[in-house]
């Protein structure tokens, strides 16, 4: 049974009976009767709203600065020694049902040579479910934390531990844009139906509570609870606001000291709008200043640890900035040597539309001389040796994409630049998002290899034009064997779940979804390679798989039905959640590839 303990600032926090009545034995028949009231002064393991935000007891143990990840320049330091690393996503770590299987997880990513895992650090559910992990209520315009041991925040404290025994660093991202539910539309108030609150039974979605990526409450969740009717208001609203700063407050605070805490990401992929449309006036603006708020507010409770995005990482050309980067004023240059590669790199300029349609006009043309070369045309004219094409399909070359027009709300290079922002990070979806249109001269998994290498060296140039550290926080493309588990980020349902198992039930003409494993892997090779070569300070693959994990009915590892020819069997061990990019079971040369590329992937000596 759950209690309700603490209201403050209307935030509750939950603990279970027994933790209630050895904590505060003084309230004991308070207990019983089901509620307990705690001043705020009490100690929870977390500080207390009402006071200074930099408030330390006198038991807080003082921690050597170096060991925390700090920047120099573009590259990240700990310990006194660069740090570049190779990481892995597995937003599922805290909806594990054992400590043990936390550890299991945690202990073959470190034998892999990985040393970053970026995974959620929240769990926001709307109303209190019957099993499963999750850390805190939001309904009804008030926010709840869950403080029990089994289900609640404490097992972020074991993650954290147990991640510093393996000797890895977390990326903690503290809420997610992405949340959809079944009556969310961009055309009315999604808050004014009840059925919001409740789970998805009318997607055919019957996968349990925390087995994809969005269904771990998020930005969305916080718009439908304080009765908001559009996405965007979760960066205006003074209110909605106020409650994630609240819960934010909760967990920074939490683990000011911790040094396996490498930074905190402020959202994942935040964006304009999501299964909750945004209104006509958010834009880049709207988004770079809820990030220039949120950051510095962590900085003001946690001077210790890096602070980062988690964008997209979408550009906004020629768009006006909050935070425009400054020259240094022209000066008489003195005589000095030939500038180095890493000087000339810092000379990269701002993106422009000018600058962006040139560049893909001139790669287009030379992906066309290469083509013409090993494939001459069957028909055309050929003067003075050089193939004069027959007309082909009129190409758009004037319109830039929402990569690069701001149309998502996110200003890269503005985000970038926010001096509480520590480091940036931009991730690489191709199956999800368009990152510039397609080369026709290029084949259809050409366009996804290339487009995911220029989409790299572009973020390692921001990151060489502002002198801070850029990370690849998420990377990912679908298998055909993985496409009847691909949920997009966006969605509750499987779009290849009935015709793709196993590409059995394809038509002779149908081209499957998704890369084989060997084109995977060969891209993720040259993808890993080019973020080496483009200087970028963290690569981190999307996502981590294990299976022989415990497995619990209605949980995000429940068990697997076997069949053994004669009735469905039951099994007691579970695969970790995915929704379409996890590695378990095909995913030995993926593992492979990190661990290559981690080898390489050293500061320089």
């Amino acid at each position: 049974m759950m209690l309700p303990v603490v209201r403050n600032a209307e935030t509750h926090i939950f603990c279970s009976q027994r933790q209630t009545l050895s904590m505060f034995p003084s309230v004991v028949w308070l207990a019983v009767l089901g509620v307990v009231r705690v001043s705020a002064t009490s100690s929870l393991g977390l500080r207390p709203n009402n006071l200074n935000p930099r408030w330390k007891t006198e038991s807080t143990p003082t921690v050597d600065k170096s060991h925390f990840v700090s920047t120099q320049g573009t590259s990240f330091r700990v310990k006194n020694s660069d740090f570049r690393f190779i990481g892995t996503n597995a937003y599922w770590l805290s909806a594990l049902n054992s400590d043990e299987d936390i550890d299991s997880v945690l202990g073959n990513i470190s034998l892999a040579n990985i040393t970053v895992v970026r995974t959620w650090a929240f769990n926001d559910v709307p109303e209190i479910p019957e099993n499963g992990t999750w850390f805190q209520l939001v309904a009804n315009g008030t926010t709840s934390m869950n403080l029990d041991e089994t289900t609640g925040v404490p097992k972020l404290d074991r993650i954290i531990s147990m991640a510093e025994k393996h000797g890895i660093f977390l990326v903690l991202s503290l809420t997610n844009n992405w949340n959809p539910l079944p009556l969310d539309i961009t055309t009315m108030s999604s808050a004014s139906s009840s059925a919001l609150s409740k789970r998805d039974i009318l997607t055919n979605n019957s996968l349990p509570r925390n087995t994809l990526s969005n269904d771990y409450g998020g930005m969305d969740a916080y718009v439908r609870a304080f009765g908001a009717d559009s996405h965007d208001s979760f960066y205006t609203n003074e209110t909605i606001i106020a409650a994630f700063e609240n819960y934010t407050s909760h967990i920074v605070s939490r683990y000011v000291n911790s040094t396996a805490v490498l930074a905190w990401e402020i959202a994942n992929d935040p964006r304009c709008h999501s299964s909750i449309g945004g209104t006509a006036s958010c834009n880049t603006t709207t988004i770079t200043s809820w990030h220039h708020r949120i950051a510095t507010f962590i900085q003001s409770i946690d001077e210790n640890h890096l602070v980062s995005s988690g964008s997209q990482g979408f550009f906004c050309a020629d768009c006006p900035k909050l935070f425009p980067r400054t020259t240094p004023s022209p000066s008489r240059p003195s005589p000095s040597p030939s500038p180095s590669i890493s000087s000339r790199q810092n000379k990269v300029e701002p993106l422009t539309k000018k600058r962006i349609l040139q560049e893909r006009k001139d790669a287009r043309k030379k992906t066309r001389a290469s083509k013409l070369q090993s494939d001459p045309p069957s028909s055309g004219v050929r003067v003075r040796g050089k193939w004069i094409a027959t007309p082909t399909r009129q190409q758009d070359d004037a319109v830039l994409g929402s990569a690069f027009d701001g149309s998502e709300g996110v200003d890269f290079e503005d985000i970038l630049n926010i001096p509480q922002i520590g480091f940036s990070s931009f991730q690489l979806f191709p199956d999800q998002n368009s990152y510039a249109p397609d080369d026709p001269n290029l084949s259809a998994f050409n366009n996804t290899l290339q487009v995911g290498l220029d989409w790299i060296k572009r973020h390692g140039d921001s990151g060489q034009m502002f002198g801070k550290p850029v990370t690849l926080s998420g990377f990912g493309l679908v298998t055909q064997d993985n496409a009847p588990s691909f949920v997009p980020f966006n969605s509750t349902v499987a779009p290849f779940a009935n015709d793709q198992i196993g590409n059995l039930t394809l038509k002779a003409t149908q081209i499957p979804f998704g890369v084989t494993d060997q084109q995977r892997d060969n891209v993720y090779a040259q993808w890993l390679q080019q973020g080496i070569l483009s200087g970028l300070a963290g690569m981190i693959q999307y996502q981590w798989g294990q299976g022989n994990l415990t497995a619990v009915n209605g949980t995000a590892i429940s068990p697997i039905i076997e069949e053994n020819g004669i009735v469905p069997v039951q099994s007691q061990n579970g695969l970790s959640p995915s929704d379409g990019y996890s590695i378990v079971d095909q995913g030995k040369d993926v593992q492979q590839e990190l661990s290559r590329a981690a080898q390489q992937f050293v500061p320089d000596s």
